[in-house]
C-alpha cells in the first residue's frame, strides 16, 4: 500500500510538459485530409493522415481556430480554386498542443495551397504515364459510333444544374429531333466519384437497355474539386467500356485524364448537347444536299435527252421522203411498188410509178440501157 504513485492530472501535466517541450514552437506538417467539417461556431476540425503502400501508417487531430480558418480558406480557394476538403495532401504549419482533456492535437496557423496543387499535378503525371503505358488511351478512339446516335446513357447527378442546363437544351432543341435519355446517378466530386462512375457505367452494360453513347457530365468547379476526374480507377472504365463515352466536365481552360482516354470530349454540357444535335443537322444537311444533287441531275438528263430527241427529230424530218419531194428530188417505183435503186432487174415492158412533190407519174420501160463502169 506504499506504492508510489500520481494523480492522472499529474501525468497528463507530465506528458504535456515533455511532448511540447521536445517539439519546435511551429513546425510544417505533410499530411493527408482525411477528414474535415466545421463546427457552428467556425472552428474547422481534422484528422489528418499518412499512408505507405496504401495503408495508414499515422494519424492525428488538427484543429484551425474560427479565427485563423476564416483568413486560410479564403486564401486556400483563391489560389488551389476550390475549399480544402477531404483527400488533399496539404502543407500546414502547425503547433503540437497536449491537452489533458483532449489529448494530443496540431493547431493550424498557416497552409501552402502551392504544395497541394503541385501534389495533384504530380499524381496527375503518373496517373497519365500509367494510362499510356496500359495501352488505355486509345482504346475509345477504336469504338465506331453509330451514324445518329439518340440513345443516350448519361452519368451525372441528379441535382447538377450542368445536367439540368443539358437536358433543356438537348430536347428542346430548335429542329425538334428527338433524343432518349437516362439518368445513371453518380457522385461528381470527391472521393466517390471514381468509384461511382464506374458503378455507373456498370449498372449501364448490365441493364438491358441497347444505348449508342455514354456521357459523362460535370459542370465547372475549382481544380482540386476536379481532380477526382484524373484518378486511374475512373479513366480506366471509361477506356474500357464498350459504347463510346463523351465527357463534358469543367470550363475551358480544364483538360482532365478522362477527356483523354474518352472518345471525345468538349468544355460543358451544353456543348455536350450540341455535339449530338449537330451530328443530326449535319446528316440532314447532306441529305437535302443530296436530294438537290439529284434533283439538278434529273434536269441536267432531260435536258440532254430532250436535245438528243430534237437532233432525232431533225435527222427523222431531213430523211422523210416527203420533204425530199419537195426539195425536188424524185421516186420511182418499180413494179412491186419499192423505191428502185438501179436498173438491174429491170425489163423492157414493165410499168414504173414516178413520184413528184405533187403526184406521180406512171411510166412503161421502153429500153434498159446500163452504164458502163469506169
Amino acid at each position: 500500500m506504499n506504492k508510489k504513485c500520481v494523480s492522472l492530472s499529474q501525468l497528463q501535466e507530465t506528458v504535456k510538459e515533455a511532448v511540447e517541450g521536445s517539439i519546435p514552437e511551429q513546425v510544417w506538417v505533410r499530411a493527408e485530409i482525411a477528414s474535415l467539417s466545421v463546427a457552428r461556431g467556425g472552428h474547422c476540425y481534422m484528422e489528418l493522415s499518412e499512408s505507405r503502400d496504401g495503408k495508414v501508417v499515422s494519424q492525428m487531430r488538427a484543429i484551425i481556430w474560427a479565427s485563423v480558418y476564416r483568413r486560410l480558406a479564403s486564401y486556400f480557394e483563391s489560389v488551389a480554386g476550390s475549399s480544402l476538403a477531404a483527400g488533399q495532401q496539404v502543407l500546414m504549419c502547425v503547433a503540437v498542443q497536449y491537452s489533458p482533456l483532449y489529448g494530443l492535437s496540431l493547431i493550424v496557423s498557416d497552409i501552402d495551397p502551392e504544395y497541394t496543387l503541385g501534389d495533384a499535378e504530380r499524381r496527375r503525371a503518373e496517373t497519365l504515364e500509367r494510362l499510356r503505358k496500359e495501352g488505355l488511351t486509345l482504346l475509345q478512339r477504336e469504338i465506331d459510333m453509330v451514324p445518329l446516335p439518340c440513345r443516350l446513357a448519361v452519368i451525372s447527378a441528379e441535382t447538377a444544374a450542368g445536367y439540368r442546363d443539358f437536358l433543356r437544351h438537348l430536347h428542346e432543341n430548335e429542329y425538334g429531333y428527338a433524343f432518349y435519355t437516362r439518368l445513371f446517378s453518380s457522385p461528381m466530386q470527391g472521393a466517390e466519384t471514381a468509384a461511382g462512375v464506374a458503378a455507373a457505367l456498370e449498372e449501364i452494360r448490365s441493364c438491358g437497355e441497347s444505348f449508342d453513347a455514354v456521357l459523362v457530365l460535370r459542370g465547372g468547379g475549382g481544380k482540386l474539386d476536379l481532380a477526382c476526374f484524373d484518378e486511374y480507377e475512373l479513366c480506366r472504365a471509361i477506356a474500357l467500356c464498350k459504347l463510346p463515352v463523351l465527357t463534358a466536365i469543367g470550363h475551358d481552360q480544364d483538360v482532365h485524364l478522362c477527356d483523354m482516354v474518352a472518345y471525345d470530349s468538349v468544355k460543358t454540357p451544353t456543348a455536350l448537347a450540341d455535339w449530338f444535335i449537330d451530328v443530326f443537322a449535319s446528316f440532314e444537311a447532306r441529305l437535302d444536299n443530296l436530294a438537290l444533287r439529284l434533283k439538278n441531275a434529273g434536269r441536267t438528263r432531260l435536258t440532254l435527252m430532250e436535245a438528243c430527241l430534237t437532233r432525232l427529230e431533225a435527222r427523222l424530218d431531213a430523211a422523210d421522203p416527203a420533204n425530199l419531194l419537195r426539195k425536188g428530188f424524185v421516186m420511182v417505183l418499180g413494179p412491186d411498188g419499192r423505191p428502185l435503186r438501179k436498173v438491174a432487174g429491170t425489163l423492157a415492158g414493165e410499168m414504173l410509178q414516178v413520184r413528184l412533190a405533187d403526184g406521180r407519174i406512171d411510166c412503161e420501160i421502153k429500153k434498159v440501157v446500163y452504164e458502163e463502169k469506169q
